[in-house]
């Protein structure tokens, strides 16, 4: 059994800031969907807030709007079959979670669902932009709770070393993905 620990609100934004593909999950009146999403980012601190891009077509979209809220999950390095599955079909025409073998649990702050097996979850309240979610498919969320995977989440940081098959997936289109590499720290010297 995966054991998840809880993610400081402050420090959330580290469990994207490296620029990982989520599935973003919803669910309204008793539907739930599940998408992949390459466009997703940080945005603000105090209080945690992310960006995430989701086309006008999708079913996910169409729940997101009804419940106001949704989860951006991070799946991982074994997790990649199932995502570009996720990505391939639509919501609309068949359950995604089943389609894509993919586990939807409950949220915490919400009522969309955490995709099991992801290294990170995220539970977001969205904050109505009505211009930008029209024009340019782009919404705002409140991060109400985060979560990752004590395996590689330690201290406030990703540490993937020794748990390959738990980095992160980062798609480059044409069904291709790279997972996150090496970790590396240096310290910089002021300007003299």
């Amino acid at each position: 059994m995966q054991k998840l620990v809880a993610v400081d609100l402050a420090k959330s934004y580290r469990l994207l800031n490296h620029g990982p593909t989520v599935l973003v999950s919803s669910a309204h009146d008793g539907q739930q969907n599940v998408m992949a999403a390459a466009w997703a980012m940080p945005l603000d601190f105090d209080p945690p807030k992310v960006l995430v891009v989701v086309d006008k077509a999708t079913h996910t979209r169409e729940l997101m709007e009804a419940s106001g809220e949704f989860v951006l999950n991070v799946p991982c390095r074994a997790q990649a079959e199932q995502v570009l599955r996720a990505g391939s079909c639509s919501g609309k025409e068949v359950d995604k979670f089943a389609a894509c073998d993919l586990t939807a649990l409950p949220g915490e702050a919400v009522n969309a669902p955490h995709v099991a097996d992801c290294i990170a979850y995220l539970e977001c309240r969205i904050i109505s932009e009505p211009h930008n979610q029209q024009h340019y498919d782009l919404f705002i969320g409140e991060v109400l709770a985060a979560k990752a995977d004590a395996d590689v989440w330690h201290d406030g940081h990703w540490q993937f070393d020794g748990h390959d098959d738990k980095r992160s997936l980062h798609y480059i289109a044409g069904g291709s993905f790279f997972s996150i590499g090496e970790q590396l720290s240096v310290s910089a010297t002021p300007p003299q």
